[in-house]
């Protein structure tokens, strides 16, 4: 059985993406463009999404994963996730990914010239490491770090899926229906952002404000959630609880940055402030969890074109966005109406491209991660004699 308010809930998280990027033009953080003048509101706004976006994506990722595991092997798993992910990640830091470095070399001073003139230099080196070339895919990092832990996580998905490991995972997950017990869940993610040192690779908060270990244990749970009935329909029946301690954690965490400023590493205030932000990024799953599956059930149309649509448009959208906003924030018109232009034209552009160019031909299709349409012979469309 499709468990349609997951599909409903990944089309909607990657929208949420979408207007996060389409803001961080306004921010006061730094990025690949910037608009002249920034603004402390679409701060706090940038900083709730980050706070439980990726983590989110990471657990319905984790989810969709029980459900491909119920219906292929191992070696398919694997085989599925490098076409769907491998593919598209290849093809767009060879192409379009060149075009968000040039944006950013020229806005931040580092280049002049045309995109041509720059895209020999585009492999000079490694972005995050002083060079050009997108080894991670810019905003398609997530697809590069999709595939390792459905890899290297793999031995322990299948595992728990048969034999002694499914049986363990039972009675994990009836523990886990006791009332308020779920949100225990959020321990280990809260012990990896507080004892794991930011300067290493596996503690780094560079991938979207959280390290890579964090995101495989969100990828985890959302596997754990996703394998048992009960557990979810406990889910459902708390989002209002959910919901309530996100809202409480998070104004508690807006207050701690406002008295303290920043918290490093080492200090008294790092472990409390990063422990609270990891179990405050869990109660929003929970939350947006519970109240997807109460509500979000029909299976419409739109959904369905929407859940194919899903992996081209993330696919997209940054580039997009970066390329009609390096253009409008130059314009003399009040900021509220360059957001306006820069969210409706890329989104119009995006879908276009895919309607039109993308979801009808096989080799863009493939190029994309997607399926190959089934089209229907001349000879099995003609009417029986």
């Amino acid at each position: 059985m499709r468990r349609v308010y997951l599909d409903w809930l990944r089309v909607l998280a990657i929208l949420a993406i979408f207007l996060f990027h389409s803001t961080r033009f306004f921010d006061l953080g730094d990025w690949h463009v910037k608009n002249a003048r920034t603004y402390l509101a679409v701060e706090v706004w940038s900083g709730f999404l980050v706070s439980w976006g990726m983590p989110f994506i990471f657990a319905i990722s984790g989810a969709s994963s029980f459900f491909a595991l119920n219906k292929r092997s191992p070696i398919e798993f694997v085989k599925e996730r490098a076409l769907r992910l491998v593919i598209p990640l290849v093809v767009g830091v060879f192409t379009h990914c060149a075009l968000q470095v040039y944006l950013d070399r020229i806005t931040h001073g580092v280049f002049r010239g045309s995109f041509w003139a720059f895209l020999p230099h585009y492999f000079d080196g490694l972005w995050g490491f002083g060079g050009n070339f997108a080894w991670q895919g810019m905003h398609l990092w997530y697809l590069e770090v999709l595939f390792v832990f459905s890899v290297v996580l793999l031995p322990l998905m299948a595992w728990l899926k048969r034999g002694r490991g499914a049986r363990w995972l039972a009675k994990a997950t009836a523990r886990l229906t006791v009332p308020a017990v779920v949100y225990a869940l959020a321990l280990p993610v809260m012990l990896s952002v507080t004892t794991l040192d930011p300067s290493t690779f596996l503690g780094s908060r560079g991938w979207a404000a959280w390290s890579l270990v964090a995101h495989g244990l969100f990828f985890l749970n959302g596997f754990v959630l996703a394998s048992d009935e009960t557990l979810q329909a406990r889910v459902e029946q708390q989002r209002w609880f959910s919901l309530a301690l996100g809202a409480i954690t998070m104004a508690t965490l807006i207050l701690m940055i406002r008295r303290a400023g920043r918290f490093d590493f080492g200090t008294a205030r790092d472990p409390l402030f990063f422990a609270l932000f990891g179990f405050n990024a869990w109660c929003w799953i929970l939350a947006i969890w519970g109240f997807g599956r109460r509500h979000l059930k029909a299976a419409t149309p739109f959904l369905l074109y929407a859940s194919e649509a899903v992996l081209p448009f993330y696919i997209l959208h940054q580039t997009v966005l970066l390329a009609i906003g390096y253009f409008v924030v130059q314009m003399a018109i009040p900021d509220p109406l360059k957001w306006a232009i820069i969210a409706s034209a890329s989104l119009a552009i995006v879908l276009l491209a895919y309607h039109f160019l993308i979801r009808p031909n096989n080799v863009l299709r493939f190029l994309f991660g997607m399926r190959p349409l089934v089209r229907k012979s001349s000879m099995a469309a003609l009417p029986a004699t």
